[in-house]
This record gives structure tokens, sequence and C-alpha cells, in this order.
């Protein structure tokens, strides 16, 4: 891994998260650059509070995320029933590759040629971008952060700032080797240099493709949160606007659309309203000169339905996307994004990803934790993380017998060894007698103790056994 960026490419091998964490870890760039984003972006969120109650807009939040949830296949339809009156074309896909092929035929039946793209993490789920380039249709990221990571063929390293990893140096020395834009350090003229490039792309795309924040089932309206500007041309400038979100995304009324607003930008970017908000409702009508000519919408399931069906796991589908645990996260904040391997890293992506790749492939996500609970405290929806990761922790070793089969992937980390091992702890610490004997063993034979105990020693030293365990000092202060 080089000094000036990590990189990722289409087929990560998401089990190599450790080897990459250290490799972040020990580049002294990336922390750098995560630590002064991370801390600007917490101050950010706790400014944008004050003076708001903010466990009650929490309440608020989570009550909103549940009834949907609750009812969500109820909501689906209405929000299907209601776009397709408004004149929008609803389409359904069972998982990624079934989605890519849906906007891979829209844009064959209009003889597309090149699509511009506004920020949409579900398009990164589905590897949007590698798919349409295979089928000889250009797909061009419009939202600055993901064009520098798009720029650099890397992959976002955070769900609302995507190229977070990378210094004003980096990107200047991108853009300048890419576009030929003059090396300078002054943001807004790298800005504008960027704007001028995606002009041409703006005026000239046949397809805009953007993700959806929420969708409210009551109107059938499509709302989009930015600040750029790209996601409003993005889905009004192209004759054709496809818009791709997971199935959770609905809300059942306008009402409950400004609580979670409220939420999600003060908690992902610690604004009280970002620049635009877009509410889209169908397609250019007859009297209007402006606007998509078509407009599509393209639920995507991709193993939603299978969260779905567990009460616990439920929870996970209340997220909006803000990436406030991710800021929180002790973990994220130290090994950047791209060290998970996944379209989404840190808290969120340990709880999303195993269901969305399985636990054979994603099992040592869960496990990437301190469980410090700090994900928890600040998810403006509630989410109790660190409890599904332990449920998730508990499938990647269950035999079976805790939650069988819920997820895919189900006892992929179980390892013999260390099922007897744990078996054996059970059985010692339930019978006093062979617990005495075994840690009285253990302090008379402290002194063969081995000074390494693998990985665990590495960057800390063992603990030394007591010469006396408790039980033996309490006894013999008649106690």
């Amino acid at each position: 891994m080089s000094e000036t960026a990590e990189h990722t490419d289409h087929h990560i091998d998401v089990k190599q998260f450790h080897p990459r964490a250290q490799a972040a870890i020990q580049n002294p760039k990336i922390r750098k650059n995560f630590r002064s984003a991370m801390d600007g972006l917490m101050s950010k969120r706790k400014a944008a509070f004050e003076g708001w109650d903010l466990e009650t807009l929490r309440d608020l939040g989570a009550n909103i995320r549940m009834r949907a949830l609750a009812n969500l296949p109820d909501l689906l339809e209405q929000l299907e029933k209601k776009l397709t009156e408004n004149g929008v074309k609803v389409h359904w896909a069972v998982d990624g590759d079934e989605a890519c092929r849906i906007v891979r035929d829209i844009c064959k039946a209009r003889d597309a040629k090149t699509v511009i793209k506004g920020k949409s993490m579900v398009s990164e789920e589905m590897e949007l971008n590698h798919y349409l380039q295979e089928q000889d249709i250009e797909a061009l990221e419009s939202d600055l952060g993901e064009y520098i990571v798009q720029l650099a063929d890397e992959t976002p390293s955070h769900i609302i700032m995507p190229a977070i990893h990378k210094n004003t140096g980096e990107i200047s020395q991108l853009l300048h080797d890419k576009t030929g834009t003059d090396l300078s350090n002054d943001v807004e003229y790298l800005t504008a240099s960027a704007r001028l490039q995606l002009r041409e792309k703006f005026m000239n795309a046949d397809v805009g493709v953007s993700g959806v924040n929420f969708a409210v089932a009551e109107t059938g309206t499509l709302c989009l949160v930015e600040n750029e500007g790209n996601g409003r041309m993005t889905t009004t400038v192209p004759p054709c606007h496809i818009a791709v979100t997971g199935i959770e995304k609905v809300v059942p009324t306008m009402e409950d659309l400004t609580g979670l607003l409220a939420l999600l930008t003060r908690s992902a970017t610690g604004q009280h309203i970002t620049t635009y908000f877009n509410m889209i409702s169908g397609p250019r009508k007859a009297e209007e000169l402006d606007g998509p000519e078509e407009v599509h919408l393209v639920l995507v399931d991709n193993g939603r339905s299978s969260i779905y069906q567990d009460d616990e796991l439920l929870d996970t589908l209340r997220c909006i996307r803000c990436g406030a645990c991710m800021n929180h996260c002790p973990v994220y904040t130290r090994v950047g994004g791209h060290a998970y391997g996944t379209t989404y890293p840190g808290p969120i992506g340990k709880i999303l990803m195993p269901h969305l790749i399985g636990l054979d492939e994603g099992r040592h996500l869960p496990t990437a934790s301190s469980l410090c609970g700090a994900c928890g405290e600040v998810c403006p929806v509630k989410i109790p993380i660190p409890d599904l990761l332990v449920r998730l922790r508990q499938e990647s070793v269950d035999g079976d017998k805790l939650h069988p089969a819920k997820v895919r992937g189900h006892g992929a980390k179980r390892s013999t060894m260390e099922a007897m091992i744990w078996k054996g702890w059970a059985w010692m610490h339930a019978s006093p007698g062979f617990y005495r004997f075994g840690t009285g063993a253990a302090s008379k034979l402290r002194a063969l103790q081995p000074a390494s105990a693998g990985a665990w020693t590495d960057y800390r030293t063992a603990p030394k056994l007591a010469a006396k365990t408790l039980h033996q000092r309490m006894k013999e202060r008649g106690q």
C-alpha cells in the first residue's frame, strides 16, 4: 500500500481485513487524513444539535423507522401504486445482478451510450459502474467525492464523503494527472475545475442515475439530499432518470419525512439543512419545458428481505445512511474505510454486509469492534449496533443452537479447537472444585507462562498471573 492512497478493486478479499487494517495503521497520511476529517464531522454534528432535545428527536426517528418497517410490504405496494399513477415505471430486483440488468435494459432501449450518476451507495453495492463499463456504456460519477475516487480507480471510503481519505495535495495531483488541471492547493479552484469537466457530461448524457434518501409512500415521491447540485442536474437534465434504492428506504408520509430529514442532515454533515433537497414525483408533463421524459425506480432487495424476517436483525434496516456511527468509531477512524474491503465500512457495514455477502465471506467483520457502544449512542434512529454485532458473532460461530440459519454462512467461523476450549472453560467454571484446582495450579506454574501469546502480545505485554488467587486471598482474610 502506498503512502498516498488506499487501493481496492472490484473483487477485494473481505477476509484480508486484518492485514489491510495493519497497513492502514502504519500509514501516517491515512491516519492524519481520517483523524482530521472525523474530528471535524463530530464537532459539526455536536454544534448542529445544540438547542435541540436530541434524545426526543432520536426517539422520534426510531419510531418512524420502526413503524415503516412494521408495515413495509404494504408501504411498498402503496409506493408502487402512487409512483405508477405519477408516471414512474417501477422495477423490482432480487439482487444486485438483476438490478444491473434492469438498468442495462433501460439504457439499451434508449440506445444510451453515456450515463451520468449522482451519489448512490446502492449503485456501489450493485457495482453498477463496473457492470455498465462491461456493457460499453460510459458511467461517470458527478458527486465530487465519487468523481475523485472514480478517477483514482478506488471505491468510496466513507458513505457520505467518499474521498475523505485523500488530502488536498493528493486530489490536486490526481486531477492534474487525469484531467490536466494545474497543480494547486486552492480548494475552490480544484472544485471549479472538476465542475467544468463535468458540465459537458451533464448536458450530453443519455441517462441520469441517482440514489434515493427517502421514498414517500403517501405521495409517491422520491427524495434526494445533496449539497453540490449534481443530484438535481442528474435527475433533470438527461431525458431519462433511473433511481435505484433499497426496499427499506420507504417512509409512510410527508410528516414522517420532516423528522428524519432533520436527523439525517445534522448527523451526516452537521448542517441544519443541505443546500439542495430534491423531491421527484414523476417525469415531465406535456405542458412542462424541462425534466426527464422517463423516470424509473429500481427497488433492490439484495438480502434485505432475509434481514426483515428476523425480529432482532430487522433493526439493521432502520439505517438512514448518515455515517455518524463511522465518524465516532475508534476502529474506523484509525484504519479507514478501505481496510474493510466492503461497500459499507464501519459499524453499519459490520452489521449490514454479512447479510449481503454472507458470513462465510464477512465473518471477520463483526469482530472488528471494541463494542465500546459509541456507534449506538450517536445513531439518530437508535439502532442497537453493539447488540447486533454480538448477535452476528454468535451466528458466525454457533452450531445451530442459538439462531439457526438466520444469516447466510451461519457458523462459518466455527472452529472445532475453539469450541473445545470454550466447552472446557464452561465445564471448569461450572465445577467449583475443578476451578479452584485449575487456578491454583496456574498460579504455582506461573513461572512457566510463555512470554508470547500470539497476535495478542504483538502490541502489549502479557499480564503475569498472581501468586495467589482472589479466592485464596479472601479465605486468608476470613471472608
